[in-house]
């Protein structure tokens, strides 16, 4: 059984926060207090309302609360998910729907959306308001790595070497829900596609239809920290969430292209592989990555799999 959060009152109010923050359960245990310690010391902070969106699966974290005594624990009960909570796929899947309640009950001028494993520098929450001073609707932010083993490194290379360091501010196809905020125009349009799950590409592609630009800056940066896992673990985590993007995927295009891209996807390893290479060479990685290009490539082909599987079958 789900527990359903009231919605929001959207009416205009005196006493509504500048800043909402969202905050993703990934990692959980002792990535929380550190993530929420950054969170609430920030400089000069805007008024600011910070949403921890809890499930049955990490209930314990309540106990954080008289820690953290701004910070608003959603108990959202138990959530029925589609594939086993243990596994990957029903984990993506709580992730997604612990965001939905979450943005429901959000208050904020501007909302933003951060995961517990990406660490927010001293200035980010000040940082947020300053740049929707521009007319953007969705603002994301740098993706930087913090110190890690070489297969973490491997993973953070995977997913976020978009979002590395250094970047021009301006508009961009991608954007990613670890470091991103909206101004309340761009959820309240879209809130029908989020209201159960909030898939970011599906939201995003759909502000895009209606005009709106999506916008990378470099001054609203998180520091990514992930815990080790097993290779299997990662491997077969990868996999689940291709096959979630290319699931996602599947709902906007028809047969003929999916096939192309099934088709195509082979070489998407290679590609991409090359893609990441010449941004951290850029960084001056260059003896890590090499170091890192076995973990690199067998991550790459894990998720190429599963997103191939996605867009062929439509199913997550």
């Amino acid at each position: 059984m789900t527990t359903t959060l009231p919605p929001a009152n959207l009416g205009s109010s005196p006493t509504r926060p500048e800043l909402t923050v969202v905050v993703t359960v990934v990692e959980g245990g002792d990535a929380m207090p550190r993530f929420l310690t950054a969170l609430c010391n920030q400089v000069d902070p805007p008024t600011m309302e910070i949403l921890v969106p809890l499930d049955q699966s990490v209930h314990e974290l309540q106990a954080l609360q008289s820690a953290f005594p701004s910070v608003r624990f959603l108990d959202l009960g138990a959530v029925d998910t589609a594939r086993p909570v243990e596994s990957a796929g029903g984990q993506h899947e709580l992730y997604d729907r612990r965001r939905a309640a979450a943005l429901a009950v959000a208050t904020g001028e501007i909302v933003a959306i951060l995961e517990d494993r990406g660490v927010p520098r001293p200035d980010w929450s000040r940082t947020v308001m300053r740049v929707h001073a521009e007319p953007w609707a969705v603002i994301g932010g740098a993706i930087e790595p913090a110190p890690s083993a070489i297969r973490e490194w491997a993973l953070y290379v995977c997913d976020y070497s978009r979002y590395a360091l250094p970047f021009p501010c301006g508009p961009v196809a991608w954007v990613s829900d670890v470091n991103v905020s909206y101004k309340r125009r761009a959820l309240e349009i879209t809130r029908d596609l989020w209201s159960d799950r909030f898939h970011e590409p599906l939201v995003h592609w759909e502000l895009v239809r209606q005009g709106e630009v999506l916008v990378l800056t470099p001054d609203l940066v998180v520091d990514h920290h992930r815990t080790r896992k097993p290779i299997r673990v990662s491997l077969v985590e990868r996999f689940h969430w291709g096959r979630l993007f290319g699931y996602i995927r599947a709902k906007e295009i028809g047969m003929g292209k999916r096939l192309l891209l099934v088709l195509a996807s082979p070489l998407v390893p290679a590609v991409v592989y090359l893609r990441h290479a010449k941004v951290h060479l850029r960084r001056g990685d260059a003896m890590r990555f090499v170091a890192a290009t076995p973990a690199i490539l067998g991550f790459l082909v894990a998720w190429t799999a599963g997103e191939a599987i996605g867009t062929l079958t439509g199913t997550a």
